[in-house]
C-alpha cells in the first residue's frame, strides 16, 4: 500500500528527471562543441596562407574566397564566444542540476520524515479509536446494567410508596381515633373534676356539720358532768380526812 506522499515523491522525481533531460537536449555537450571548434581550426590554416598574397593580385574568385574565409573566421570567433557562453551555461546547468538533486534528496528525507510522522499519528489515532470503542462498549454495558437497576428501583419505590400511603392512612385513622379518645377523656376528666368539686363541697359541709355536732355533744357532756363533779367534792374531802 503506497501513501499519497510516496506517489507525490515518485511523480516529482520523474518530472525532475524529464526537466533535466530536456535541459540536456537544449544545451549542447562539450564533445559537440569541441568537435566544431576543431573543424574551424583545421579550416583556418589555408586561410592564413591565402592572406599572405596581396589582394590586388587576386581575381574575383580568390577575393570571394578570401571574403568567405574572413566570414568563416568571424563565425569562428562568434562560435568561440558562443562556446564560452555555452560552457558557462553548461556549468550553470550542472550547478543547478546538483542543487536540484540536493533539494530532491532533502525533499525525499522531509517526505520520509513526514510519512513517518503520519504513520505514527495514524497508529496513535488507531489506538485512540480502539480506546474510544472500548469505552463506548463499557458505556453501553453500564447503561444496560443501570437501566435494569433503575427499573428495579422504580418497582421498589412504587412498592414503598404504596406502603407509605397505607401506613399514612392507618396513621391518620389512628390519630383520629386517638384524638377522639383524648376528647372523650378530656370530657370525662371535666365531669370528674366537677363531681370532685361537688364532693369536696359536700365533704366540707359534712365536716362542718360533724364539727358542729361534736361541739354540741361536748357542750352537752360538759353540762351533764358538771353537777356530779360539784357533789362529789365534799365526799372526797371527808374521805380524805
Amino acid at each position: 500500500m503506497f501513501s499519497p506522499f510516496q506517489k507525490k515523491k515518485g511523480s516529482f522525481e520523474q518530472q525532475s528527471q524529464e526537466d533535466l533531460g530536456t535541459g540536456r537536449g537544449l544545451v549542447p555537450s562539450e564533445e559537440e562543441v569541441l568537435g566544431e571548434s576543431a573543424e574551424f581550426e583545421a579550416s583556418e590554416e589555408p586561410a592564413g596562407a591565402i592572406f599572405v598574397h596581396n589582394k590586388s593580385q587576386m581575381d574575383k574568385r580568390s577575393l570571394d574566397l578570401v571574403f568567405a574565409v574572413e566570414q568563416m573566421i568571424k563565425a569562428k570567433q562568434h562560435l568561440e564566444v558562443s562556446f564560452n557562453d555555452l560552457q558557462d551555461r553548461l556549468g550553470h546547468a550542472h550547478g543547478q542540476n546538483d542543487r536540484l538533486n540536493r533539494d530532491l534528496k532533502n525533499l525525499g528525507q522531509v517526505i520520509e520524515e513526514r510519512e513517518k510522522s503520519i504513520m505514527e499519528l495514524e497508529q496513535r489515532l488507531s489506538d485512540k479509536n480502539l480506546k474510544v470503542d472500548q469505552m463506548m462498549e463499557d458505556y453501553r454495558e453500564l447503561q444496560a446494567t443501570l437501566s435494569g437497576e433503575i427499573e428495579e428501583l422504580k418497582t421498589v419505590i412504587e412498592f414503598e410508596r404504596q406502603n407509605y400511603k397505607s401506613l399514612l392512612q392507618k396513621y391518620n385513622e389512628a390519630a383520629a381515633d386517638k384524638n377522639k379518645k383524648i376528647n372523650e377523656l378530656e370530657e370525662k376528666n371535666s365531669r370528674l373534676e366537677v363531681e370532685l368539686s361537688q364532693m369536696k363541697q359536700k365533704f366540707e359541709a359534712l365536716r362542718q356539720e360533724k364539727t358542729h355536732l361534736l361541739n354540741l355533744v361536748n357542750d352537752f357532756t360538759n353540762r351533764m358532768t358538771s353537777p356530779f363533779a360539784a357533789n362529789g367534792d365534799p365526799l372526797h374531802g371527808s374521805s380524805a380526812e
